[in-house]
């Protein structure tokens, strides 16, 4: 991918729902170790605040807009803007029911023990013929390098071609980028909670409240005690990135909004 528009520190790819998709397969069919990162407003937030991510998201195949404020602040720029949030919870499903049709092996990685299971199990009863090649809930923090191996080992035996991780941001993308390769999966991307939406453990927002960009303020009902101090620290970020475009963008001579967005903290 060759197109990228800068959103408060991201180059995101301006990708639909159904493209993202399409990108995926073709990635898989490439076959050659690769990641994509889906992108939400607290990962633009940590790419600010965690060294080493700006290279992750360098390396990385593409980056979707996991997040309707990105979404939104491309709308406010003049020129190209993203189509549509592409969450990672509705990609999951999207890419596997791909693979269900096209016989492409998926390995799911990362959550509680036995929430991977579940979510296998779901998603063999959404799309019968999805063949789920592996699961584990290894503590990615905790493993000693024979541990470590002992996964890698069970990743290559079950030659998938999509991994789906979920080990938390950016812990998840970090692990990725490092071990891509090694791991020797086409594509591996980071889904964080989407694998606990698919096992049932965690219920999400109405529909309605998705299209207008609210699912965030649903998760905060559920879990307000960690959520919470989160998306105020998000929402600090956002008028941080508004107020630094919108200063930019005024000042004679200055940079523009996109320039502004290029520029590493």
């Amino acid at each position: 991918m060759s197109e990228r528009l800068w959103v408060w520190g991201l180059p995101l790819a301006p990708l639909s729902l159904a493209q993202a998709v399409e990108a995926t397969v073709r990635l898989v069919r490439a076959g050659q170790p690769c990641y994509f990162i889906t992108a939400n407003t607290h990962y633009a937030m940590l790419t600010h605040q965690v060294p080493g991510l700006h290279a992750v998201n360098a390396r990385a195949a593409f980056l979707l807009a996991d997040g309707a404020p990105l979404v939104w602040a491309s709308r406010w720029r003049r020129g190209t803007s993203l189509p549509e949030r592409v969450a990672g919870s509705d990609l999951i499903y999207q890419v596997c029911e791909r693979a269900a049709a096209e016989g492409l092996r998926i390995f799911l990685l990362g959550g509680e023990p036995g929430v991977a299971d579940e979510a296998g199990k779901r998603l063999s009863t959404l799309y019968p013929g999805i063949r789920i090649v592996g699961t584990a809930a290894p503590a990615v923090g905790g493993l000693t390098p024979a541990e470590q191996e002992e996964l890698f080992a069970t990743v290559r035996t079950a030659q998938p071609d999509i991994l789906f991780v979920a080990f938390g941001q950016p812990k998840g993308e970090l692990w990725i980028a490092e071990h891509c390769e090694s791991l020797g999966v086409p594509v591996s991307v980071q889904v964080g909670a989407a694998i606990d939406f698919v096992a049932g453990r965690v219920r999400r927002a109405p529909r309605g409240l998705r299209r207008v960009g609210m699912e965030w303020a649903h998760r905060m009902w559920l879990e307000p005690r960690r959520l919470a101090p989160r998306y105020a620290r998000n929402a600090l970020f956002m008028a941080r990135m508004l107020a630094r475009e919108f200063i930019g963008a005024n000042r004679p001579g200055g940079q523009s909004a996109a320039q502004l967005a290029e520029v590493e903290p």
